[in-house]
């Protein structure tokens, strides 16, 4: 009980003043309005502004798909072709040798074509190969042409103990001063 009335009597935040801190403004009573601000509280948490109720607003889980379907967007582009057979459809030079760009652009809105023929990361053109080294060219179809061999095991016991015995067995140099 005691506890309640100590809490009710400290100064947490300026709506337990009322409207006197108002008014020592207005009255311009310059020692009532710095009393009443040394007497609240100096942690700022507790201050009524940090006090607002939160709001439980549910996040929105928005989806690609679902702002094409809201917005009324075409599909998106693939990044790469999926099919052989869709490498007919890169073939636009017909149309813009005719010189229906128009058409074109409509056929693109309508069934986006994929952005690039490969989504590999680790395909290197011929063309960039080929003014690499002799080295490097190598080591690359190594490494696509066959599975690279697992390495092999090293006992490290083994050679820590060979090489002691070839130190102790080493003929001891004499240093000549």
């Amino acid at each position: 009980m005691a506890l309640d009335v100590l809490s009710n009597d400290i100064l947490i935040h300026e709506l337990q003043l009322g409207e006197q801190l108002n008014e020592s403004v207005h009255n311009q009573r310059r020692s009532d309005f710095s009393l009443m601000l040394a007497m609240l509280t100096d942690d700022v948490r507790a201050h009524s502004q940090f006090k607002l109720p939160l709001s439980q607003v549910a996040e929105k889980n928005t989806s690609t798909e679902q702002l094409r379907k809201e917005f009324q967007l075409p599909d998106e582009a693939p990044l790469a072709l999926n099919d052989v057979a869709e490498l007919a459809s890169f073939n636009q030079a017909e149309l813009i040798e005719k010189q229906q760009l128009e058409h074109l652009r409509l056929t693109n809105t309508l069934n986006p074509k994929a952005l690039a023929f490969r989504d590999n990361v680790k395909h290197i053109d011929q063309q960039v190969l080929t003014n690499t080294s002799l080295y490097c060219q190598q080591k690359y179809n190594e490494q696509t042409l066959e599975k690279k061999a697992p390495r092999a095991d090293f006992n490290v016991n083994a050679w820590l103990s060979a090489v002691q015995t070839t130190i102790v067995k080493a003929p001891l140099m004499e240093a000549y001063a």
